[in-house]
């Protein structure tokens, strides 16, 4: 199963899964998370980490990279700060080489011209040099996190592009992939129709656009 939703999953775009969500009624579209690139794309299964405030003992910010693999999208939840990284130049040479499939920020990033180079994407609130480094410790791995009000358990299918970050909860995934390819099957013929040369407003009306996300 994971092989064949891994590419379906590649195959619908951010405004597709979008949709979809609406229509089964989930809440799954990560506001304020953008690429770094436009031209950035992830898909991928969710490995989370939780990050909080340092205290005196400073704690960690993790050596968590080197257990993660192929495929894998790196769900970094750092409550919204835009103050202090949690992902720089190390990180990227090392997920890169690991084939990590990308990383997704509810914070910032920083070194961004090494994760340019190497075409890793990240999906953050944006970017900014100063270190996470005795500002914030890591406070739980492989739990449920929240990345632009989404909640995002370990597991759960994430995609990424120019148009943002949504996440598709592993256990509604079916359902959500089935949903999506209708949307965008009848959104394809509206745009058929419409090089045929009928109007938007006809094409629209003989394909049902106007119930594509109606929930159901």
């Amino acid at each position: 199963m994971s092989g064949q939703a891994i590419d379906v999953l590649a195959q619908l775009g951010c405004t597709d899964l979008s949709d979809a969500l609406d229509r089964l009624g989930i809440a799954g579209q990560c506001a304020g998370i953008m690429p770094l690139d436009r031209s950035f794309h992830l898909a991928g299964r969710a490995w989370t980490l939780r990050y909080g405030a340092a205290g005196p003992d400073r704690g960690s910010v993790g050596d968590y990279i080197d257990d993660l693999g192929e495929g894998d999208v790196v769900v970094l939840d750092n409550r919204g700060r835009c103050d202090a990284t949690v992902w720089g130049d190390l990180l990227t040479f090392t997920a890169s080489r690991r084939r990590v499939a990308g990383t997704v920020i509810d914070g910032i990033c920083r070194d961004v011209d090494r994760a340019m180079t190497l075409r890793y994407p990240i999906f953050a609130r944006g970017n900014w040099m100063r270190t996470g480094k005795d500002r914030v410790r890591v406070e739980a791995m492989q739990e449920p996190v929240c990345i632009g009000g989404v909640r995002v358990e370990p597991g759960d299918w994430v995609r990424g592009d120019g148009d943002g970050v949504v996440v598709v909860p592993a256990a509604q995934a079916d359902a959500v992939f089935a949903a999506a390819l209708e949307i965008r099957g009848a959104e394809d013929r509206i745009r058929n129709a419409i090089a045929d040369g009928a109007d938007l407003r006809q094409a629209r009306a003989e394909h049902g656009y106007h119930r594509l996300q109606t929930r159901r």
